[in-house]
């Protein structure tokens, strides 16, 4: 696999921000006993450090095997600034069905900013008033509650990636993409190059689809490389990843039962889409807008999946 000579800005974009959450769910469900301790303050301080009411962080949704819906969060900040929610996905699991989805939130879709009272892009959403603003706006536009919100930085994803020693996936179609090439059959991935697997959209024969799809491979992949090749020098890197990355109002023993208990409903998760259009309006901004008929199925869908 050919190496880029630089690093496209487009690298320290987290496409695949879900990859952050199943981090935390290697972190929960693969530990050793010694190590229960640094795990559980691991995901205390990621739980503490997020700003969300105490409303929004006492759900028992998981403890009582209920389905559930996560909004992960991809931030794109400098410095010390807020930053906005470049990458924006929900997941719901049903663990008694065994279902589940995926659906990417284009950040430019213009919507009703919950607690803002202006429609703007929804990626303004986080923004404007965190987590808490970027969770209630995207239940207003799936109708749907959401239960649990993950956010991390742009480098969280790739530290993730390297902590396990990289992972192996297997590529459908030859296609090159920020400076990788990657060859039809088993690759493997470094950080930096699975973000740029994800990545590519525009030469995909299937679209935002086939784009979905191989960021499902490698979240498959990164929980699997954890699981089967464990040892405690990578538990301690991605602890300190997780640690330093990220946020959310999951709990340790949340953490743990998502691993165990909605496992087979995340490997059986598909993947949605919303059609819609988009393009330059009177204040000469950009902004994308959902297909109604399209978004009154994707809400049913996520409905059916959230009883």
């Amino acid at each position: 696999m050919e190496q880029p000579k630089k690093k496209s800005k487009w690298k320290r974009i987290l496409g695949i921000t879900l990859g952050v959450l199943f981090v935390m769910l290697v972190a929960g469900g693969l530990f050793v006993w010694s190590m229960v301790d640094e795990v559980s303050d691991t995901v205390t301080k990621v739980n503490d450090n997020l700003q969300i009411s105490p409303e929004r962080k006492q759900v028992e949704t998981i403890e009582e095997e209920r389905s559930v819906s996560i909004l992960l969060l991809g931030i794109d900040r400098r410095g010390t600034e807020q930053g906005r929610s470049d990458s924006i996905i929900v997941m719901t699991l049903n663990p008694n069905t065994d279902e589940g989805a995926m659906l990417s939130i284009p950040r430019d879709t213009k919507t009703e900013i919950v607690g803002r009272g202006v429609r703007d892009k929804i990626n303004h959403a986080y923004a404007f008033g965190g987590a808490e603003m970027a969770m209630d706006t995207v239940e207003d536009l799936l109708d749907i509650p959401i239960d649990y919100v993950v956010e991390a930085d742009m480098l969280a994803f790739t530290e993730a990636v390297d902590a396990l020693g990289g992972i192996t996936v297997m590529n459908k179609f030859a296609f090159d993409s920020d400076g990788y090439s990657f060859p039809v059959g088993e690759v493997n991935l470094d950080g930096d190059a699975a973000l740029a697997y994800t990545q590519m959209r525009y030469d995909d024969p299937n679209g935002d689809f086939g784009r979905q799809a191989r960021q499902r491979d490698v979240i498959t992949a990164l929980i699997e490389k954890g699981r089967s090749d464990f040892s405690i020098d990578r538990m301690t890197k991605l602890l300190d990843v997780v640690g330093e990355r990220a946020k959310t109002n999951l709990e340790f023993n949340e953490l743990v039962a998502l691993s165990k208990d909605y496992m087979k409903a995340f490997r059986n998760a598909g993947t949605l889409q919303i059609e819609g259009s988009g393009g330059l309006e009177s204040d000469g901004i950009y902004y994308w807008h959902p297909d109604d008929a399209s978004l009154a199925d994707v809400q049913q869908e996520l409905k059916r999946l959230m009883e």
